[in-house]
Formats: C-alpha cells, sequence, structure tokens
C-alpha cells in the first residue's frame, strides 16, 4: 500500500508568494502534499484568490472579532482539525501564535523568517541587514515554538548582498529563495526525513545542531 500524502494546512495573512510555491510544485508532482485548505485571518488577502484559482479549499477567520489572541488561536484549530492536519506551514502569517495553538499543533508548525537566524528576528530584517552592512542575508525554515523566530532551525538559503542594493532589491532575491526552501523543507517533513524531538530538530536520523544550508550566489 502506497503511503498517503503529507495533509497540510497553509495559513495566510497577504499575497500568498510563498502559498503559490507550494501550489506549483504540488501541481507538477514535486512535492508530495495534499493541500487540504489555506486560512486566512484577513479577508482581502489575495492569497485566497491564488488558492481559489487552485481549486483548494479556503476558509477566513478575522482575528478583530475575538478578545484575545488565544481566542483566536482555538477558533483557527477549530477549523483546522476538522482537515486533521500533519503540517501546517506559516506563509506570510501575521500573526504570533498563542502559547495554547503552539502546544496543540507541537513539532506540525513550519515558518519561514526572512533572515539568517539567529540573526534579525522580528520584522525589517532587508533593512537592517543594509544598515548593519552585512555582505550575507537570506531566509530561515524553522519549527514554530513559543519564542518567536526561535524555533529550531532546518534549512536557510543564503545569498551574497549586493554593492548599493535598496531594501526592496535585496527583498525581492530573498523572497525567490524562499519559494525553493521553503517547499525542500515541507518535502523532507512530508517524507519522514525532518521530525522534531525532544525541542530540536532532526534530518535523516542526526541532530540538526545547525541549519542544513544552501547557497544562492
Amino acid at each position: 500500500m502506497s503511503r498517503s500524502a503529507c495533509r497540510t494546512a497553509i495559513l495566510i495573512s497577504g499575497s500568498g508568494s510563498n502559498l503559490q510555491s507550494f501550489i506549483d510544485r504540488v501541481g507538477a508532482g514535486t512535492l508530495d502534499l495534499e493541500l487540504t485548505l489555506v486560512l486566512s485571518n484577513r479577508p482581502d488577502a489575495y492569497g485566497l484568490t491564488r488558492a481559489s484559482s487552485a481549486g483548494l479549499d479556503t476558509a477566513c477567520i478575522e482575528h478583530g472579532a475575538f478578545a484575545d489572541r488565544e481566542a483566536f488561536d482555538r477558533a483557527v484549530a477549530t477549523e483546522l482539525d476538522g482537515r486533521r492536519p500533519d503540517l501546517i506551514v506559516l506563509a506570510g502569517f501575521m500573526r504570533i501564535l498563542s502559547p495554547w495553538f503552539v502546544n496543540h499543533y507541537e513539532g506540525r508548525i513550519l515558518n519561514i523568517h526572512p533572515a539568517l537566524l539567529p540573526a534579525y528576528p522580528g520584522l525589517d530584517t532587508h533593512r537592517r541587514v543594509l544598515d548593519a552592512g552585512d555582505r550575507h542575508h537570506g531566509s530561515t525554515v524553522h519549527f514554530v515554538t513559543d519564542e518567536l523566530d526561535g524555533g529550531p532551525r532546518i534549512l536557510q538559503g543564503r545569498l551574497r548582498v549586493e554593492p548599493n542594493e535598496t531594501a526592496a532589491e535585496l527583498r525581492t532575491r530573498v523572497q525567490a529563495i524562499e519559494h525553493q526552501i521553503y517547499p525542500e523543507a515541507a518535502s523532507w517533513f512530508a517524507s519522514g526525513r525532518l521530525q522534531y524531538m525532544d525541542g530540536a530538530a532532526w534530518l535523516d536520523g542526526e541532530l540538526l545542531a545547525q541549519p542544513v544550508v544552501m547557497d544562492f550566489e
């Protein structure tokens, strides 16, 4: 009997460019995921249009309708749990998750952050990299924990910062990297190669003390 595809829900808040990279690779047969739901906290998120155009189920739960973060997260979880997800992919989901949500899906949530973590957690990473004069920049796929942008790192895409590059130009190049490394890390999880154990990331049975690094020079 063949192994069933990894049931995956993708959470978005905006345009969904990373979502599109998943849709494209699943459609091409190079990513063994079953995309069961695309959920947004914003009804105007263009990613919902991308998902609908690809024939995917969508849902919108607006966070402003809830008294606090956990109440919103519990409503999201009710929607997700009806789809029995093996994996939850945060693709530009601009909400800080409550400890309850992280614990509920422990070891099953992936995020991508536009920096070479642990450097530059938080926002405006491209401008901060340029202001610091760093020679390299990139993006990091990591498991989600209670610590913001602090979960176990899995895979990084790295590029060289060009002289006189603007923050917008750097962002565009980093996003292109994300569209390659994020589905790749998800494929490792789907195949069973990547696991979350004892608060750490493991790949092929080995502890990932440092993330796998792919250079895009």
